[in-house]
């Protein structure tokens, strides 16, 4: 099933065209939402789901290596999250870390999938935590890359929240920050601030992405909605490792989500796997997306530890 362009959005049938993985591409329906979701393995295999959930202002194109890498041991699934890439734009209170995560499952069921494992970058790092904690969903192995812990702007985020959702609420800032990114100059300057190099179908890939002011809002909209300050909380009260393991990995280099945000969740919970990578940035899968597909490989492959009794 193909999407209609929508104002203001990516249209399938032109920027879809050069898209990374295409022909794993399709379109779901579900109550709310018509998504793009990409699916690696057959549904009909007894592999094991894996669900792939990207940061704020990215899309499936993000996972354009790392999928692959992994769907010899899993079915991945990865979708363009709400109003990201081609996935519809939601009403503005669903771009909410509760609204995404809702919207997940919603599209979960749709595809009758129960995922035995999570990864998520950046933000979709804190969706993950969120289906996870409130114990909509089970996983055997949660892994946040270079996970987004904390609420954004640090201390400041209370102060930035309202400019933030101001900028979200109009149309008008969001085609002006679009235009102003789709700049090749600003948008490598972006991207250099990640503390990551990547690819030509990575950076062609964001280049997309940023000339869609619907993208854009979406990016926008998730930032002022969004609040995290329980959620570290609720990992380390909710999340024992014999139900679910956690497994943190951070590029040493990510200028965006500071590494410490992950050793200080490490140091608060036992039983947690950090990995850092050396010399990668905050878009690591992307810069080598071998080292952390082994990673997760290992984690999932390893040993269930036993919880003691008392």
């Amino acid at each position: 099933m193909d999407a209609e362009p929508r104002p203001g959005r990516l249209d399938w049938a032109r920027e879809g065209a050069r898209w990374p993985n295409r022909d794993h591409s399709r379109f779901v329906v579900t109550r709310s939402l018509r998504w793009h979701v990409q699916e690696f393995g057959s549904s009909a295999s007894d592999r094991p789901s894996l669900l792939l959930l990207h940061g704020t202002g990215a899309s499936t194109h993000s996972w354009r290596d790392l999928a692959p890498a992994l769907s010899d041991t899993f079915r991945v699934i990865a979708p363009d999250l709400p109003g990201h890439g081609f996935t519809d734009l939601p009403a503005t209170d669903r771009l909410s870390l509760p609204g995404m995560g809702e919207a997940i499952l919603e599209l979960l069921a749709a595809l009758g999938e129960t995922p035995a494992a999570v990864v998520g970058h950046s933000a979709g790092a804190a969706i993950g935590a969120w289906l996870t904690t409130t114990g909509r969903m089970r996983p055997d192995l949660l892994v946040g890359l270079n996970g987004a812990w904390l609420p954004f702007g640090g201390p400041a985020a209370p102060w930035l929240a309202p400019a933030t959702r101001w900028l979200a609420g109009s149309g008008t800032a969001a085609r002006l920050f679009s235009g102003f990114a789709s700049s090749p100059v600003v948008l490598d300057r972006l991207l250099a601030g990640t503390g990551s190099v990547i690819d030509a179908a990575g950076r062609r890939g964001y280049a997309t992405l940023v000339s869609s002011p619907g993208h854009v809002a979406a990016a926008l909209g998730m930032m002022a909605r969004w609040d995290l300050r329980t959620l570290v909380p609720d990992l380390t009260r909710t999340l024992p490792p014999a139900a679910t393991r956690l497994l943190l990995i951070v590029g040493s280099r990510d200028l965006t989500v500071p590494p410490s945000q992950s050793v200080e969740l490490a140091r608060r919970m036992t039983g947690v796997q950090l990995e850092s990578l050396a010399g990668l940035g905050h878009l690591a899968h992307e810069e080598r997306p071998d080292l952390v597909a082994e990673r997760i490989l290992a984690s999932f492959a390893a040993p269930r530890q036993t919880p003691r009794s008392g």
